[in-house]
């Protein structure tokens, strides 16, 4: 019954106790009748206000409203659509004609995100397009469990080195560039933490797309190209960090990384083995922020006869080169939060990141990268200014992050604008 209903229920329990009232004249079986009716009565409406409770708060609950009136379901995801675009202007000083035209400009990415929570089910994808090529980020559905840890499925960043990114330019360094910095592949992970320790456990299958010959992607793997026919399969990763200092204005993680896995050659129909270890230091004392850490790896494919073993073939963004199969890593970055002097301007931090490939032929020359800029925050507009020097480093001039290349440093100026929503 509604609460509309209790007028009427009351009403007729008035117009009895009033009849009562009038009935003393007649005699006593009849008075104790009615006094009983009225008990009945009594008792049952009673039991209508309870039930009218009860369904007012299962209705309030089910069916809320917000402040516009709107009607809001209390299970209501919190799932947010984001995302960016971004601009590059840049003058590359080993282009005639960027050198020609006092530099270039053009569409960096425009990138959508979704990211969300339901009850304890998580998800979390990207979906990037440039101007060459478009391809899936990331995309993740996870499980959080009630102490924080998290099971996450699906196409996530490699757990390895300084996490999230092994820089703070828009350009990275080395390890990205050798597949070894903010990488991502299909697999399953799992990551927690206990006050100061943090681990991450993971299994990856293979790399991202499933097709080792498409090199329209965004971070790099081997790539399935020419005569090297290689690609990553069954692969582990292990790391473990600890933070000195945890909820104080000085903090340090010290952490080691490993990694294991095959590697499939579709002309031979075998695998192989490569491995990886990190060690690394990410501290943030104040307004510093520094950031050390040595690795190594090793490619060892099963190639048929004749293929060169002293390369691998790894690929992103549309095109392919070759790096050592084996080298080591050095990575040394340096930045400072520079308070803002402007009411608009919401965060400055400036850096210097340096990163060196030590390859493991002897007379090969090594691949360095200097990168110093700042980035800038202004409520949803972000933006990066960096100089970046490069010696034999893929991507400027015959830079090679193989044998060969040429000992000369070559300078790029970027400028990468992005507004974030």
């Amino acid at each position: 019954m509604s609460m509309t209903s209790k007028p009427f229920v009351l009403g007729t329990l008035c117009a009895a106790l009033s009849f009562s009232g009038t009935a003393q004249a007649q005699s006593d079986p009849e008075v104790e009748a009615l006094i009983e009716e009225i008990d009945r009565l009594k008792e049952r409406v009673e039991q209508l206000e309870e039930e009218s409770v009860r369904s007012v708060s299962v209705r309030d609950l089910g069916d809320m409203s917000d402040d516009s009136g709107e009607q809001v379901s209390a299970s209501e995801p919190a799932v947010h659509v984001g995302g960016a675009l971004r601009f590059n202007l840049v003058h590359r000083d080993f282009v005639d004609s960027s050198d020609g035209k006092r530099g270039e400009s053009g569409l960096d990415v425009f990138r959508l995100n979704v990211d969300g929570e339901i009850d304890n089910i998580l998800i979390s994808a990207e979906y990037r397009y440039y101007s060459y090529m478009h391809t899936l980020h990331h995309g993740w559905i996870g499980y959080e469990f009630e102490d924080e840890s998290q099971l996450q499925f699906g196409v996530h960043r490699v757990p390895f080195g300084l996490l999230p990114y092994p820089a703070h330019n828009a350009w990275f360094g080395v390890p990205y560039y050798v597949g070894l910095g903010d990488d991502y592949d299909m697999g399953v992970k799992y990551q927690s933490s206990d006050g100061p320790w943090s681990w991450h456990l993971a299994f990856y299958k293979n790399e991202e797309l499933n097709d080792a010959s498409n090199p329209n992607r965004y971070s790099f793997d081997l790539i399935r190209a020419d005569d090297q026919q290689n690609e990553e399969v069954n692969q582990f990763n292990g790391r473990a960090a600890y933070t000195f200092g945890l909820g104080t204005a000085c903090e340090t993680e010290l952490g080691g990384s490993v990694q294991a896995g095959e590697v499939y050659n579709a002309t031979t129909d075998r695998r192989g083995d490569q491995w990886a270890a990190a060690a690394h230091m990410d501290s943030r004392c104040g307004r510093w922020n520094l950031q050390l850490k040595g690795m190594s790896y090793q490619y060892d494919p099963v190639n048929p006869a004749g293929v060169d073993n002293s390369v691998v073939t790894v690929g992103a963004f549309a095109g392919t080169y070759d790096i050592a199969s084996e080298a080591d890593i050095l990575v040394a970055n340096l930045a400072y939060n520079v308070p803002s002097p402007w009411e608009s301007v919401d965060s400055i931090t400036c850096y210097n990141d340096y990163s060196r490939l030590y390859k493991g032929q002897a007379g090969v020359l090594d691949s360095q990268i200097n990168t110093t800029g700042c980035a800038i925050g202004s409520g949803p507009l972000f933006t990066y200014v960096d100089y970046i020097l490069a010696n034999n480093m893929a991507y400027f001039d015959n830079g090679s992050l193989a044998g060969g290349g040429e000992d000369e440093w070559h300078g790029r100026f970027n400028v990468n604008i992005g507004f974030y929503w």
